[in-house]
């Protein structure tokens, strides 16, 4: 056993939102969690090294929601020659690998993958977990569910009707997914429908919602018009994603059925910002339209108290995998009216409870997994210094040192 006392930190608390200074932690790293801690000087007297942070300021380690570790935003890929002409299983496979580098580099410490090609994101866990790669630790989707010709169609498992949905879930629980992602609505990216589309009925929702919760596994639905988030919502999901359209009878049957929203606002204002020329105008069309309704969608919730949680929808368009997550903490702040601190919460807490593992991670204390980072500036200050360099540790081991 090997036992890390860290001093001298400014530990962000949600319950006090805000970082409480002069503060202790003790990490096993066997155990990977934390075994004490406290204001000033530690009592324990026996310890194997001490690492004095200098009224650094200590959160934890970012949480992001909404992944899909194996797509390629645009960026990247048109500075590849002849990408496209590579077998798409294994030039997929590489960059979810280098996907996972450059999020652990930026702080991300813990991913929902949300739907993925080939049921990549599965083997990826194993290889994060058993320390072949580096990464954020990986809660899995495998395949995302669409209707037949629906959104995500080309890399999903098309199913219809309330059979095949119970059949393909189950087979996707077998096969070792932790999560069941379902296309609800249509959306941008995929030509010939809109987001307002409803794709999946509410009796195949529930059908699925069933299914996953029997065997104590949580559900992710693609919801964007105002007709679908409801219906996902009424269904049971825990997580209704993107979310272009939220009225009042929506807030109310959220928090009836205890809904968390993942806001994936960069999403959209990537290909807004950037994605002239060379996103598709079809798709480009949709952002235009739907922009400024999502936004005020997203701050209607944050303010009647829905939580959020953070997801970036990482690998669309100009919407990567490097300060993106931070980025969309700023987005939450500047675009959704949230403190620094509510949106410090949406990629910590909120993002635990949402994944149903607030048990281990989302905050520091005692008993909780030392998944955490490590930052020279206050936060609640300036949401905008989460994207600087930081020290990132796992399980109380650090696994990313600034320059």
């Amino acid at each position: 056993m090997t036992k890390i006392t860290f001093i001298n930190a400014n530990i962000y608390q949600h319950e006090q939102q805000g970082f409480q200074p002069q503060q202790y932690f003790t990490v096993d790293t066997d155990t990977q969690r934390i075994t004490a801690m406290g204001q000033g000087v530690p009592s324990e007297a026996i310890v194997d090294q001490i690492v004095d942070f200098h009224n650094q300021y200590v959160m934890p380690g970012i949480m992001n929601a909404h992944t899909h570790i194996n797509m390629i935003p645009t960026y990247w890929a048109e500075q590849e020659s002849g990408i496209e002409d590579a077998d798409p299983k294994a030039i997929q496979t590489m960059f979810a690998i280098k996907n996972m580098q450059d999020l652990i580099n930026h702080g991300v410490t813990y991913i929902r993958n949300v739907g993925s090609a080939y049921d990549i994101d599965i083997p990826i866990k194993i290889m994060q977990q058993q320390k072949m790669i580096a990464g954020p630790r990986v809660m899995t989707s495998g395949k995302a569910f669409t209707m037949t010709g629906g959104h995500g169609d080309k890399a999903g498992n098309e199913v219809n009707g309330v059979d095949e949905i119970i059949k393909g879930v189950r087979q996707s629980m077998k096969n070792g997914v932790d999560n069941i992602k379902l296309m609800v609505t249509g959306g941008v990216l995929h030509n010939g429908e809109t987001p307002d589309d409803i794709q999946f009925n509410e009796d195949e929702v529930k059908a699925a919602v069933r299914e996953a919760h029997h065997k104590n596994k949580t559900v992710a639905a693609h919801a964007q018009g105002n007709a679908g988030v409801k219906e996902a919502a009424r269904a049971g999901v825990d997580t209704v994603e993107h979310a272009f359209d939220i009225d009042d009878e929506t807030i109310d049957i959220m928090k009836e059925h205890k809904t968390f929203v993942v806001p994936t606002m960069n999403a959209m204002y990537a290909i807004y910002k950037y994605g002239e020329d060379t996103v598709a105008d079809w798709a480009r069309q949709k952002v235009i339209i739907n922009i400024k309704k999502h936004f005020a969608s997203i701050k209607k919730a944050a303010a009647a108290g829905i939580p959020i949680a953070m997801g970036t929808d990482a690998g669309t368009p100009y919407n990567g995998f490097e300060n993106e997550s931070a980025y969309e903490m700023q987005l939450y702040v500047e675009k959704a009216g949230m403190t620094p601190a509510q949106a410090i919460d949406t990629a910590t807490i909120n993002c635990a409870k949402a994944m149903h593992v607030s048990q281990d991670y989302g905050e520091i204390s005692v008993g909780k997994v030392a998944d955490f980072i490590v930052m020279k500036d206050n936060p609640i200050q300036d949401i905008k210094v989460i994207q600087k360099e930081k020290a990132v540790y796992q399980g109380g081991v650090c696994v990313h040192q600034p320059a």
